[in-house]
Parts: C-alpha cells; sequence; structure tokens
C-alpha cells in the first residue's frame, strides 16, 4: 500500500476568478523510468503494426474489451468506463507504482494518455507529444512542435494540451499556435501539417485533443476572451486535406453567411452590437463525441466574445449557437440539430464541457442520450438522435435560474443580468464543471463529475471597447475582451472542491465526496467497482463506484488536474495517470504544498517502485522592503488588473500556482521589474513583452500596488502563505 500522504494548507477562501495565460518556471529534467514488469518487447515494428490497426472498426471492437485506451475518451461516446476488473474495490489496496516517467514540464498536463499495445502516446505543456514503452517506462520518442514561446500570453488558461489522437499509424497533435500535426506512431517523425487559423491577426490557439471520425480528423480551437470567431474542422486523416469547415456563430451579416444554420443564427443576434467585431466566440474548444450508428458527432460550444451579453447583442436574444451541442454530419460538417444549454451566455458558461452518449430507460421507455454537465450548474439528459430536451436538474448550487421548463428554456433571475451592479454568479465562469472528464459506468448507473465552484463577482463594463486597454479590466493590456468586471465587489460564497457520483435517471447526487480546493482532476471508472480521480491537493484516489468509501489513495508530488487511464499488457491491468499542476486556476494558485515537474504515473498490483522525490512548494516571505509612493497604488491596482492578475494572482494573497506569486519574490525582481517585463529573460517561458504597452511611470504604480498590497495583508498573513 502507498505512503499516507501529509494534505497541504486549503486553497485561499476569497479569491476574484480569473482566467491566466502565462509564464513559466524554468524547464529542466531528465527521463525517470523506474522499475518495469518483464524485459521490454516493444520495437519499432511492433509499434507500427499496432498503430496501424488503429481505425474506426478497431475502436468501436475494443470497447467491449477495453484492453486498450486508443481514443480520447476510451470509446468513441466517451464513457471512460473500463470493462477491467483484475484491479478491483477487493484488492485495490494492493495498487503500487510501476515506473514513473518525467515529462520534463513545469506547466499545466491536461491529457489523457492513449494505450495500444503497450504503447502510450500522451501530450504534455506547449503541446510536445511523447511516446512510452508501458513494459518499462522507457522513452520511445518525443516530438516538440516548437511552439514560439512568445506568445504564450494568447491562451487564456495556461499552454496546455489535452491530448492527442491514433489512427492507421498516425499520432495527431493539435499545437498550441494553431497547427494540426501528423506524426509517424513508430518514430515521432512529422509526416505533415496544416495551419488551421482562418485568422493570425487574431488570438487563436489550440488546448483539446482532436479526435478521428470516418477517417477524417477533427479539430476546434481556443480564444473566445480574446474576441475571434468560433469554429471546427475536419481533415484528411491520411493527408491533411481539408474537407470541411463548420462556423458555430454567424459572422458579419453584410456578406453572405456560409450556409442556411448561420443565417438562422443571426437571427438571435442584434447587429446593433456588431459582434462580428469581437467576433462573437462559441470556440469549440474540448468536446467532441460521434455515434457511427446515427452517423452523428456531437459538438460542444463555448462562450460569448464578449461575455456581456447586453454588449455584443443589445436587444437580447439567444445568441444561436453559443454554449450549445450541436450535432453534425461527420460526412459534410452539416448542421443536422441543436440544443443551447444557456440562452444569451451572460456569465461564461461554455457547453464545452466533457459529454458522454448513453443508451438509459427513462419513464420505462428506453433513450439514446447525450449526459452533460456544462458549467452553468445543470446536469442534463438530451435525445441524441434529435437533441430534444428530456431532463435538467442542477448539481451545484446555482443562482442565474430557478430551473429548466419542459420545453428545456432556463427560469431566468432578473438580477443575474443586471448591467449595472456587481453580481456574485454561482456558479462562476470556472463552471460548476470545467474540462475535467466525468465518466459513467453502466453498472452502477452513475455518473463521476468533478465539480466545485471557484467565487466570482461579475458586472457589465461599460466603458468596453473592442481591443482597448483599460485599467481594471482584466487583462485587457494583453488582448482579453470579456466586456466584465471582474471583482468589481467581493464575492461572498464560498469555493469548494467536490466528486459528485450521479444518477442521470433520477437526476440526484447518489454520493459525494468533498475535497480542500476545487479544481481536481478528471475521472475514470472500472468494471472493478472502482473510480479513480487526482486531486488538487496532490492525491490519486481509488472509490468504491457504488458508494464513495475510500479504498486507496497515493500521493503525486502535486497537484492533479488530468483524468486516468487503463489498459492491459501482457495480462496485467495498469492504472496511468499524468501529472501535472496548471489551467486556467492552477496558474495562479495551488493547494498542494508539494511541487514537482509533469509526471506519468503507472501502477499496477503488486507494484513497488519508490516514488520520486517530492520538493516542498517554494513560497518564499511576504514581500518588503520595495520603495514606492503610497499614491501610486490605487493606479497601479488597475494597471495590475489589466497586465498581471489572470497569470500571477493577487499579490501575497494567491500563493502562486505553476506561476509565481509577485507578493512573494525576492524583492530584487520587483524593485527591478522593468527588466522583467521589458524584453525580460522569462520571454522564452511564455512571460509577455510590455514594451510599448506600459511606460516606466506605469511600472512604478505596479510596483507601488504589489508591496502596498503586501503591507496591507501583512498583519493577518501567515508567514510564507499568505493566508
Amino acid at each position: 500500500m502507498s505512503q499516507p500522504f501529509r494534505r497541504g494548507r486549503a486553497a485561499q477562501t476569497s479569491v476574484v476568478a480569473r482566467a491566466a495565460a502565462l509564464l513559466a518556471l524554468a524547464a529542466t529534467a531528465s527521463v525517470v523510468a523506474a522499475a518495469g514488469n518483464a524485459p521490454g518487447k516493444t520495437t519499432t515494428g511492433s509499434i507500427g503494426a499496432a498503430a496501424r490497426q488503429v481505425d474506426g472498426d478497431f475502436i468501436r471492437n475494443n470497447a467491449a474489451t477495453t484492453h486498450d485506451w486508443p481514443s480520447h475518451g476510451l470509446d468513441y461516446a466517451e464513457t471512460r468506463f473500463s470493462r477491467l476488473g483484475q484491479v478491483n474495490a477487493g484488492n485495490v489496496r494492493e495498487l503500487g507504482l510501476v515506473w514513473s516517467y518525467n515529462l520534463e514540464s513545469t506547466r499545466g498536463v491536461e491529457a489523457t494518455p492513449l494505450v495500444v499495445d503497450g504503447v502510450m502516446y500522451v501530450s504534455a505543456s506547449w503541446s510536445v507529444v511523447h511516446a512510452i514503452d508501458t513494459r518499462t517506462g522507457r522513452r520511445l520518442w518525443t516530438f516538440d512542435p516548437k511552439v514560439d514561446k512568445s506568445i504564450g500570453y494568447k491562451g487564456c488558461c495556461d499552454v496546455v494540451n489535452r491530448g492527442v489522437a491514433l489512427y492507421q499509424g498516425k499520432v495527431y497533435v493539435a499545437a498550441y499556435d494553431g497547427r494540426l500535426i501528423a506524426l509517424d506512431a513508430a518514430s515521432g517523425r512529422k509526416l505533415w501539417e496544416k495551419d488551421t487559423i482562418v485568422d493570425h491577426k487574431r488570438a487563436y490557439t489550440i488546448t483539446g485533443a482532436p479526435r478521428v471520425f470516418k477517417g477524417k480528423v477533427i479539430i476546434g480551437n481556443s480564444g473566445a476572451e480574446y474576441g475571434v470567431r468560433g469554429y471546427i474542422t475536419a481533415y484528411d486523416a491520411g493527408t491533411g486535406e481539408q474537407k470541411w469547415r463548420w462556423f458555430t456563430v454567424p459572422g458579419d451579416p453584410s456578406k453572405p453567411f456560409e450556409d442556411a444554420a448561420m443565417a438562422r443564427a443571426a437571427q438571435t443576434w442584434d447587429p446593433a452590437g456588431k459582434w462580428w467585431e469581437a467576433g462573437g466566440g462559441g470556440t469549440a474548444w474540448d468536446t467532441l463525441t460521434f455515434d457511427p450508428d446515427l452517423n452523428l458527432m456531437y459538438v460542444g460550444t463555448g462562450n460569448g466574445s464578449p461575455w456581456a451579453h447586453r454588449t455584443r447583442s443589445p436587444a437580447g436574444g439567444d445568441n444561436l449557437y453559443l454554449a450549445s451541442i450541436v450535432a453534425l454530419d461527420p460526412d459534410t460538417g452539416r448542421y443536422a440539430w441543436h440544443y443551447q444549454e444557456t440562452p444569451g451566455d451572460n456569465w461564461d458558461y461554455t457547453s464545452t464541457s466533457p459529454m458522454i452518449l448513453a443508451d438509459l430507460k427513462i419513464d420505462g421507455q428506453p433513450r439514446k442520450v447525450i449526459l452533460h454537465a456544462p458549467k452553468n450548474g445543470f446536469f442534463f439528459v438530451i435525445d441524441r438522435t434529435n437533441g430534444q430536451f428530456i431532463s435538467a436538474k442542477n448539481y451545484v448550487d446555482v443562482n442565474w435560474t430557478t430551473g429548466y421548463d419542459a420545453n428545456g428554456r432556463p427560469a431566468e433571475v432578473p438580477e443575474a443580468r443586471a448591467t449595472d451592479k456587481p453580481y456574485d454568479a454561482i456558479p462562476g465562469p470556472y463552471g460548476g464543471h470545467n474540462w475535467q472528464s466525468m465518466s459513467f459506468n453502466p453498472q452502477t448507473g452513475l455518473v463521476y463529475v468533478p465539480a466545485q465552484n471557484v467565487p466570482a463577482n461579475l458586472m457589465d463594463d461599460k466603458r468596453w471597447r473592442f481591443n482597448a486597454t483599460a485599467p481594471g479590466a482584466i487583462q485587457s493590456n494583453t488582448g482579453w475582451n470579456t466586456g466584465k468586471i471582474l471583482g468589481a465587489a467581493s464575492a461572498a460564497n464560498k469555493p469548494f472542491g467536490r466528486l459528485i457520483a450521479w444518477d442521470p435517471v433520477r437526476q440526484k447526487a447518489a454520493w459525494t465526496q468533498d475535497y480542500v480546493a476545487p479544481w481536481n482532476g478528471g475521472t475514470l471508472t472500472t468494471a472493478g467497482n472502482l473510480v479513480f480521480q487526482g486531486t488538487s491537493d496532490g492525491r490519486f484516489i481509488a472509490y468504491d463506484a457504488r458508494n464513495g468509501d475510500k479504498l486507496w489513495e497515493t500521493p503525486t508530488g502535486t497537484g492533479v488536474i488530468a483524468a486516468p487511464t487503463t489498459y492491459m499488457v501482457d495480462g496485467r491491468q495498469y492504472v496511468s495517470i499524468a501529472v501535472g499542476w496548471g489551467g486556467a486556476y492552477g496558474v495562479f494558485r495551488r493547494a498542494a504544498d508539494r511541487e514537482g515537474p509533469g509526471t506519468v504515473y503507472t501502477f499496477a498490483i503488486g507494484g513497488k517502485a519508490p516514488m520520486p522525490e517530492f520538493v516542498r512548494a517554494r513560497v518564499g516571505e511576504l514581500l518588503s522592503g520595495v520603495s514606492y509612493d503610497p499614491a501610486n497604488v490605487k493606479a497601479g491596482a488597475g494597471l495590475y488588473v489589466s497586465n498581471c492578475v489572470a497569470c500571477h494572482g493577487v499579490p501575497g494573497v494567491d500563493r502562486g500556482g505553476n506561476i509565481p506569486n509577485l507578493g512573494y519574490l525576492h524583492p530584487a525582481y520587483i524593485q527591478n521589474l522593468d527588466k522583467f517585463i521589458f524584453k525580460g529573460p522569462a520571454m522564452v517561458r511564455g512571460m509577455p513583452d510590455f514594451t510599448g504597452k506600459l511606460s516606466m511611470d506605469d511600472v512604478e504604480k505596479i510596483k507601488a500596488f504589489i508591496q502596498g498590497t503586501a503591507d496591507a495583508i501583512r498583519p493577518r498573513a501567515v508567514a510564507g502563505t499568505g493566508q
């Protein structure tokens, strides 16, 4: 049994919601491969032969045994339910480490590893791909797409990548900078690459995992916080030739619409808001599923650009197809149907959280359904044949609506759309459930949802103009276009993290487990009556899927945000998880008191390999000694919010995540702040260059805010933590 783990301190209980973009610690490391089982049998030839078998038939046939993990959610339905039971509720206490592998990453790791015939394919931050021999933990090859680190600030939520796709001998990775790249699965050699970005003047990025449906590689994009128009594109898996593209929101109405779906959508937007200037949003940055029997693929779409509904569409309107599930024909990209979960989104309530396809008996009748728990706090059951609403029930507290009517329309609370006063959004923009994967166990009938709350206070920003910088407008000087003021007042609700076992038929929780902080990892469930999940405070845990009893846990050295995977090799079941703290919340805040590089841990019954060494998270003394003019603190606060807060957090209040909190740096860094923000040394790790964006006078004001805030909290701060 693994050694007990000492919990880190609870995260701060007061937090202003903010998304993050990019700064890194130095990336150093070497491959760590601990003791394996049998001597390695993997050769380049065997890798290629195994990978060439993976196609649609292979994925469908594997779903009956789940010996391999060939696609992002295990199967096309993305259930993340493994039929393996060698590791089960009766023996999981004997689970031990077999090997660990250093991903050489200090930023967020969000990928679910793919495994076929003993070869693992996993991505780390900056879209670097690793192929690993699962028998030994030995590196087979790596591929670095060499993303220009200077564009790191163009992504809201860390330089992450959620994984790769595997098809007919090729590995596909969507790079952060928007390239879709095909690699030879045996060697890692690049075979082709395609630029997926329609407009490089806008801050498009990609963080999601591609999928392959019917010989086409499908990928969406990110960037709605910055002002882009969402779309997804299909490419020929063999050649990279573009097959189709479907936009998620309408473009400029003075130009012809791409299809009838866009013409219909435009009727739900008010042209007085000139939504197309800020793109409109709707980016399809994560979830994609496929039903081969119905020949339909399902896309979850994102938030509006800007967030503020009345700013982008003054007369109101649903603003299709924001915050929706959309069904498309995978052969042509033609629209089939949609269901909008949050009409006229006003709170960053994306519908990009992972969805699951399932067949359930509801009211005595068999139904083909989509199970979905998006950011807005409701668990939806939708008929996947036609988009008909079946039911919705809140899985966390909500205050923006009192519920959904029989037609699937929310009954909104009027105050939630107030444009002239602060409002505590519950859930906040981080969502009741974000991108962290949920799983469905047909044996228990339960869905295992990583739920949370990160408090946020929102108000429309009447000063907002597209791409205009305004002090106090979050990250507006790095390209954000939310149209909202975050933290106009202190949010009264409290943060939490929670694992919920949700019954989608009865629409209620069967059991829950609470955590010390939000931003816990995705889940895996198995026929062995187990649920696995990593936590923000640095643990990997197995629960009894039936009742939530904790059966096993092990330390991971740092917080976990990705989802685990399990597979069979040479008759032995393994459980693996890729660990690396980060993402939108993790860039500026941590819950674990240990830290380490991105790492893949692989466990099996009887494993006895030693854990790599963990080090205590480095949080220095509260900043002191930096000279400043107190009269500059107020102006410095506005500049700090518009340039720094999403990455570094509030000085001295937040602890820092995978990016340091400036309230705990050595005084020399802050005293010489100009040397770091004007073409500074951290640019090679993702730090923006503020040359031409800030003046030396601005820098002095920011310094005043950083030191002034540290001085203001000093009497009540716990030394070294800011708590």
